[in-house]
């Protein structure tokens, strides 16, 4: 009878809890976020240019304001369009109940787990998609009536963004250039993209069968002491993460294999030998891999040394993001401008979306707006992702990276380092790639639990 009203108690706080956090995080979405028409913007390694051929300032009489406006306006619907298409994975709400506990939401503990999430989605569509594809739908997300965005939500945003290209204090509102129908015939390649891009949202749906959903990675979680509820730093993610692809058995991801960097050295032979690994149906082949490095830019706070190799990271066109944040707060860092770091922000709870039926909605896993947050914010804490196709992707990566490594430090010692070999060969314990009994080796445990204690503590 004890553990029964015990169990009661729980379920009573839990409840209590998530009716607060979803409370609490629905109200994210009123801050502007401003971009300088002056400087270039980053994003995933895709750079766009406000700013035009002509002089960066209007004319006295005002004669070249509006050539100047369409201009700017092509360019940021080009990036508003790439940007949008990007996977969004927040908070979300009522979905079926985390095994092992009352939980029915992630509210207020689960951003790092969704940030994870984002970067994993990324990799996953240059994997699919190609860097180059973008939703076609992605600029009708302000006419969409969906219950996560109201389109006058989405209206104000999207005026709010576009308004603050201009260098006026009440700025006009860019025109738009003229789109074509919201719905046209789509060719067999946008087709089959469409189903590739849908398929990889099921992936991340909040359900227990969803192979990179929050009930599996919490699984996965649980055999290095995570429960659902704790907390989760952007190494222990990493980890998890490679753990949940490693485990996928969908044939489609039979493709992609995760590597994680032990303590920041990435050790070109065991990348290699997870690319040429057979796959589970027996055939040899060459497999794409997403590297994963944990990270430290600094001590108790972000080291502004490290900007410009940040950057330089977000700049490259296999990089897949950044898992970081600031303290209390986990983000999804993808581009930058200036000083400031573009990130998709998790904290906005939504509601549940069973993404096993025929054409689910998609509106609410596309952010409409892009935030910005000073590098000085940033915790130094993250996890920096890469994806490399083909063994000579990698080998051109790694040299590319430690060329950038190199030139950005101004310390003895890189911020993470590419040696050849093996890890055997350098006296640490490599892990298998399928261990029968125990998703974590003792060696992983190890790290992952001086990991725990190094990170920032999430709300």
């Amino acid at each position: 009878m004890e553990a029964t009203g015990t169990d009661e108690v729980e379920k009573i706080k839990s409840k209590f809890m998530s009716a607060w956090h979803n409370m609490k995080y629905s109200w994210v979405l009123k801050t502007k976020t401003y971009f300088s028409r002056n400087s270039p913007v980053f994003l995933l390694g895709k750079c766009y240019h406000f700013k035009t051929e002509e002089s960066g300032e209007l004319s006295t009489d005002g004669s070249n304001f509006d050539k100047i406006n369409t201009e700017i306006s092509g360019n940021v619907e080009e990036f508003r369009k790439d940007f949008i298409s990007r996977i969004w994975l927040t908070y979300r709400e009522e979905f079926p109940q985390i095994k092992g506990s009352a939980l029915t939401t992630d509210c207020g503990w689960g951003c790092t787990l969704r940030t994870g999430q984002m970067l994993l989605a990324q990799g996953l569509m240059l994997h699919f998609l190609g860097r180059a594809w973008v939703w076609p739908e992605a600029l009708d997300m302000d006419s969409s009536d969906s219950e996560s965005w109201t389109s006058s939500t989405v209206r104000k945003l999207t005026a709010s963004f576009e308004a603050s290209l201009t260098a006026e204090r009440d700025p006009k509102i860019l025109p738009q250039p003229q789109r074509g129908p919201a719905r046209r015939d789509w060719d067999v390649t946008e087709m089959r993209n469409e189903v590739y891009h849908r398929k990889i949202i099921s992936w991340f749906g909040d359900s227990p069968l969803a192979a990179f959903g929050l009930h599996q990675l919490i699984e996965y979680g649980k055999k290095s002491g995570k429960m659902a509820g704790d907390w989760y730093g952007p190494a222990v993610v990493a980890h998890i993460l490679r753990k949940a692809v490693e485990e996928a058995r969908d044939p489609e991801l039979q493709g992609v294999t995760v590597y994680v960097a032990q303590d920041c050295t990435v050790y070109s032979s065991d990348v290699i030998d997870r690319q040429c690994s057979f796959m589970d149906s027996g055939k040899a082949g060459t497999k794409a891999v997403i590297i994963l490095v944990p990270v430290r830019l600094g001590g108790e706070r972000t080291n502004t040394d490290y900007l410009e190799f940040v950057k330089g990271i977000l700049s490259l066109e296999y990089c897949v993001g950044i898992i970081g944040g600031k303290p209390k707060q986990s983000y999804y860092f993808a581009g930058f401008q200036d000083d400031s770091l573009i990130y998709m922000d998790p904290h906005y709870c939504q509601s549940f979306v069973d993404v096993s039926i025929k054409d689910f909605p998609l509106e609410s896993f596309h952010c409409p707006s892009p935030k910005k947050m000073s590098f000085k914010k940033m915790d130094p804490s993250c996890t920096i992702g890469f994806y490399c196709r083909t063994v000579q992707d990698f080998e051109k990566a790694s040299e590319e990276i430690t060329k950038m490594l190199k030139s950005s430090s101004k310390e003895k010692y890189p911020l993470f380092t590419f040696v050849k070999g093996h890890s055997k060969d350098y006296d640490f314990v490599s892990s298998p790639l399928h261990e029968e009994n125990d998703l974590f080796s003792e060696d992983e445990k190890k790290r992952l639990k001086r990991f725990s204690t190094e990170e920032f503590v999430l709300l």
